[in-house]
């Protein structure tokens, strides 16, 4: 027996989330060619169908664009500080790509290494996610090279299976899962099928090995050469957590503050004394790539990459993780390189 629960009822139930103050972010379509994960004003603006990916990710639940750290106030000759508000309100991500969901254990890894995050963390735990799984998938998907696949649970609290007739079962993995599902669902005799996920691509290992001892490489700056440096690839990426710290005020007082930032940006590594060991783009793409399949790997075990494909379809050049990696892997067949 599984567990089902209907359309209309689920989108009930998010209206009554809703009316009980709780967040929702979803899917929601801006226009006609643009979906983007965003707040919920009601489920009139959740968006079920009819697009492969939202425009962005759900990091942004757990990981803001901007967060205050904590103020400070100038009194006299000396400064005051004070901390920010700590408590976190629940708050539900619903219809979530399994990409995106996967991204959260590997970014725990980095919140939690040698610094313990108590503000990403406090949102984490206040987090519920549900993931839609996917049933279509465009020439940009490539979840199935780096382990996962439209049906992934990594990350998840629930998951929902569409069924095809206006139905999804409902398959809960956490505790909040089933809290949240608690007395919404009916038990059917129907099962969803797991849809069949993109094609693999390529193999990420050989490329992992490459990218070891590729750092002086010349075939960096021919794979990037079209790179703009605009940073939307980072921006869009489920995995990518460059910030930036920054005290925002006057003469008064005010605030330090952790913005997103990008690898991908000329002043990222710009040192106070003017030099920038990464002064061209191919040298940043460069440490963007590696990050993902050399430096992470290393450290964590795991790529830094689920094969959402956004780096792609929002690149203005459509150079993107999956373009570079195949340029790699072409290389690698044409030279024989280990």
């Amino acid at each position: 027996m599984s567990e089902i629960i209907s359309r209309e009822a689920l989108l009930r139930a998010v209206d009554e989330w809703l009316k009980q103050g709780v967040p929702v972010l979803g899917p929601s379509r801006i226009n006609d060619a643009f979906v983007a994960y965003a707040p919920l004003a009601s489920s009139d603006a959740l968006a079920l169908d009819g697009y492969i990916h939202p425009r962005n990710s759900i990091k942004e639940a757990v990981f803001p664009k901007h967060e205050k750290i904590y103020a400070y106030h100038i009194k006299g000759s000396g400064v005051e500080l004070e901390d920010p508000e700590r408590s976190v309100a629940k708050q539900i991500v619903l219809a979530a790509r399994p990409c995106d969901a996967a991204a959260l254990p590997i970014l725990d890894h980095v919140f939690n290494w040698d610094f313990k995050d108590a503000f990403y963390n406090a949102r984490r735990a206040a987090t519920t996610v549900v993931t839609l799984a996917c049933t279509e998938h465009d020439a940009q998907c490539f979840c199935t090279s780096v382990g996962l696949g439209p049906a992934a649970e990594n990350g998840s609290d629930a998951m929902l299976l569409p069924l095809g007739d206006g139905t999804f079962e409902v398959r809960c993995f956490t505790d909040k899962g089933r809290e949240l599902f608690a007395g919404k669902t009916e038990s059917s005799g129907q099962a969803a099928k797991v849809p069949a996920g993109p094609p693999e691509r390529l193999d990420v290992g050989p490329i992992t090995e490459f990218l070891k001892d590729s750092f002086d490489n010349p075939i960096w700056n021919e794979l990037t050469l079209r790179c703009l440096g605009c940073g939307a690839c980072a921006y869009e990426c489920p995995t990518c957590h460059c910030f930036d710290i920054v005290d925002e005020g006057n003469a008064a007082g005010g605030y330090r503050a952790k913005n997103w930032d990008s690898c991908q940006f000329e002043m990222f590594t710009m040192h106070a004394s003017g030099h920038n060991p990464r002064a061209r783009q191919a040298q940043r793409q460069r440490q963007r790539v590696m990050h993902k399949f050399s430096i992470y790997p290393q450290k964590f075990g795991e790529v830094l990459c689920t094969g959402c494909g956004n780096c792609t379809r929002n690149c203005p050049v459509s150079l993107g993780i999956l373009n570079t990696l195949m340029d790699l892997a072409a290389h690698l067949d044409t030279t024989g390189a280990k």
